[in-house]
Parts: structure tokens; sequence; C-alpha cells
């Protein structure tokens, strides 16, 4: 009997040999367009570095900087019960976190809910109240006999916001397509709180943070190694551990110089004067038709609600101003705006037919296109240059932030959808930074992108136990209000 030998995946390397030249003319131009070599990331990183330091000198600069007032590490010997509350771009999560006995572990129960459409460009009031009774179904569900005692809550709450307290919060500007009235320019803790309080909830919060901070910390409780956590999604950010004595905008405050301070960077905002980003045609629409044009120009660049777009925006173009696909077809669906996200592209890159019979389908079922075969090819490495250039980008930003700080070795925990789930990405991310940093090839890379903990949920947890752990021992910097906290430290 002859053996078959392990089944092998169908190959999806083929050639370019049947697509025709005015195709293989455009997908170069896409090359030319999209790539992006070692010498611009280079250049890219150094700006983003002096960018770093501007946000720290003073406000209001393009990256602001923002310090939490989370000013330590875990030790893995955290314990204690706490809400989490994480609002992200798409949806809503409830989670109750018990950091138990056993060193670095926890408990956890949780609850997801969609953040509706129409409540991004709604009210303050519809959105506390939606929050609020979210959170009022969580504690309804779990705790049916009423045994809830007051829980203290970290609310994830991941948009630019500058806070002078841990348990206070102005936001900045909305990002993610967020624009709702009421709420930019006010502390979103006491409209959120009153919420809470209208409906006798036994929930006070502890702590706001930023979903990079909790990735940070929530890296950190598992792996001491940990100096940076970032988010791959929606949007793009990073957090990492800053001395005192290296934020000038902080002096007035008279902390001890070595005093470590977590930083949310917000760097989707990096270079929105557009000096060093290699802005393509596309990326300028996106900008310009976006809710806020000028601004998060990073982010509009690598974040995951616009590699879609980019993508749509292309093929568009490619069919109504050059004629070069899907000739005679009806293109409509094509051309509604974010009719396509990135997981669009993850699954044209995951395509591992050599017809690219999964993509066909994709554009048939989706779009009601019936693209052919050397169209679907050059979507293909569209696809690929979108992803490359996303993942290269955001290593800038790492890069950036391990020069400044002086690391030459750790770990980043990272989170995000793209990058739990983009092809690639992580490893397109760690070429980027072999290149940037100058690393000798055939050596193990001394900074690691590693997948985080569940930074928005176990990350809030822990800077509220921090929190509570650091007034216990005196230490109120950052603390807005000590009697609120009485109520956790019998």
């Amino acid at each position: 009997m002859v053996g078959l030998g392990p089944k092998r995946k169908p190959s999806r390397k083929g050639s370019m040999a049947d697509v025709p030249k005015t195709l293989l003319e455009e997908i170069q131009n896409l090359e030319d367009i999209f790539t992006v070599d070692a010498d611009r990331l280079k250049l890219v990183t150094e700006h983003f570095v002096s960018e770093l330091k501007a946000g720290l000198e003073k406000d209001g600069q393009n990256i602001p900087m923002n310090p939490t007032w989370c000013m330590a590490f875990p030790d893995g010997n955290e314990q204690g019960t706490f809400l989490a509350l994480d609002m992200g771009g798409t949806n809503l999560r409830v989670c109750e976190i018990t950091l138990t006995e056993e060193k670095g572990e926890f408990d956890i129960i949780q609850s997801k809910y969609r953040m509706p459409e129409e409540l991004k460009t709604g009210t303050a009031e519809e959105l506390w109240e939606y929050i609020a009774d979210c959170l009022q179904q969580f504690i309804e569900y779990h705790h049916e006999d009423g045994d809830l005692t007051a829980l203290p809550l970290g609310f994830t709450f991941s948009y630019p916001a500058t806070q002078d307290f841990i348990d206070h919060g102005v936001l900045q500007r909305w990002t993610k397509g967020f624009d709702i009235s009421g709420v930019e320019g006010n502390d979103v803790v006491p409209q959120f709180q009153a919420a809470l309080d209208a409906r006798g909830l036994p929930v006070k919060l502890a702590a706001l943070i930023n979903d990079t901070t909790g990735t940070l910390i929530a890296s950190a409780y598992t792996d001491q190694t940990m100096r940076v956590g970032c988010i791959f999604g929606t949007g793009c950010n990073a957090a990492y551990m800053e001395n005192c004595g290296s934020i000038p905008k902080l002096k007035h405050l008279n902390l001890p110089p070595d005093t470590p301070m977590a930083i949310n960077c917000e760097y989707g905002a990096f270079d929105n004067e557009h000096k060093v980003l290699p802005i393509t045609k596309y990326d300028t629409i996106i900008d310009e038709t976006s809710p806020r044009p000028g601004q998060q120009a990073f982010e509009k660049m690598v974040a995951g609600l616009y590699l879609g777009e980019i993508f749509r925006l292309v093929l568009v173009d490619l069919h109504e101003n050059k004629n070069l696909l899907f000739e005679g077809q009806d293109i409509s669906k094509l051309k509604k705006p974010y009719t396509l996200d990135a997981s669009f592209l993850a699954h044209i890159e995951e395509d591992p037919f050599e017809n690219l019979q999964e993509t066909q389908d994709k554009f048939e079922d989706e779009l009601k296109i019936n693209a052919s075969k050397p169209e679907l090819e050059l979507c293909r490495r569209l696809a690929e240059l979108i992803g490359t250039r996303a993942a290269r980008l955001s290593a800038c930003g790492v890069a950036a932030i391990c020069k400044k700080t002086g690391t030459e070795s750790c770990h980043v925990g990272a989170d995000g959808s793209v990058f739990t789930k983009y092809p690639h990405f992580k490893a397109r991310g760690a070429v980027a930074l072999r290149e940037i940093l100058d690393w000798p090839k055939g050596k193990k890379d001394p900074i690691v992108m590693l997948p985080s903990e569940d930074g928005s949920g176990v990350g809030a947890a822990l800077i509220a136990a921090l929190t509570l752990k650091r007034i216990k021992e005196g230490n109120i910097a950052g603390v807005r209000n000590v009697q609120k906290y009485d109520i956790w430290m019998k």
C-alpha cells in the first residue's frame, strides 16, 4: 500500500502570468504608493521620538502624553473583587474580576453588549444611560439575590482624556468614529456616576483608565519584562511607564523624580502636520471625509477602522477613474463608505487557493461583483500592501518609545483585533522593528511584541487594586476624593 503522506494546504504562491499588462502596471504603481522602506521608517521613528518628548514637555501637543496616575507595576500579589467596564469602539463589556490568593491568577465573569451605531453620534445622556443600563443588567443577572456590596469599578475609557486624578478624565476629543455631543471638554466621571446613582447601583468608580494602560499593567501582572502596552485594533495607541523627573509638565507637583507614572501616549495623533508620514491621496480622502479632519493622522493609516476603507477607495478609483476593474458591473455596494472593514482584507490575505476562490466568493456574496482572476490578483496584492504598511508604520511607535526611554530589551504587550486576527501583522511588525533598530541578523530579537492578557478587563481591575493599595500606604497623589475610598479601606 502506498503511503499518502501528510495532507497539504492548497497552494497560493502562483504567478501573475495571466495578469494583463495594464493591471501589472497598476500593481507596480500601488506598490510604489504603499511600500514604506527602512529609511522612511527610521525617519518616521525619529520624528515620533521628538513628538513623544514634546508631549511630556507641555499640554496641547500632537501626542498628548497623558499622565494616568497609575503609579506602579503589579507584583502579582494583588487581591480582591472588582468590576471592570470596557467601552471600546464596537462593544461594551462588563466584567466581575476576582484577583485570587494565587500569585498572578484571577477569575472572571463577563458579558458583552453591542454599542448601537446611533449612539456614536447621539448625546451624552443617551451614552451614559445606555452604559448604566448594561451595568444594571449585568448586576441583576449575576447577583439575583442582591448580595453585591459596593464594589470598586475600573472603567476602561479608551479615548484621549486629561487626567488630573485617577478618578477623573476630561475628554479631549472623540476618536474611532464617535462624535457624541456634551462630552468633549467635560469630566466623564461625574456624568457616568450620576447615571449609576440614579439607578441606585452599588458601584463607585475607583479608577478611570485607558485600554493601553490596562494592557501594560495586565501584561506586567504575568510577565515582569513587559515595558510597553499597545493596542492595534479599531484605533491605535500605546502606554509605558515614565519617571516623573522626565515629565516636565508635572514639575509643579514636586513629585520625587524617580516616581513611576504610566503615560497614555494617545499617539494616533502623531504627525498631524504630515511632515514624515507617507500620505497617499486615499489617506487624504479618508481624513477630509472623517468627522474630524486634520486629526488622528497616524491612526487613519494604521488602525482597523480605516484599512478596509483605504482598500475600498482604491478599488472605486480604479473602476471609475482608470477603467481598470469590474468593467460594466454595478459597484453600488462598493461605493458605500466603510462598507468594508479590516476583516475583509484579512479574509483575502488568508485565501489559500491558487484561483483565489474564497476571495471571489467574498466579492460576489458581499459586493455582488464578479471579479476575474487577474482582478482578484490585484485585490490580493492591494490587501497585502495595505496590511503591510499598517504593520510597518505601527512598529515605529513601539521603536520610538524604546528609543526615548533607552530600552534595549523588553516584551511589549499588544492587544486589539488587528494584532490578534490580521494575518502576518505581528511578523511584519517584527521585521520593521529589526530594520528601524538595526539589530544584527540571525540573533534573537531583544524587543518582542506578544499577545496581551485582558488589559481592558483585568488591567482595569488591577489598576483599581493598585490605587487602593497606595491609598492605604498613604500615597494619595492623583487622588481627587480620598474619603470616597473609605468604603473599601476597612
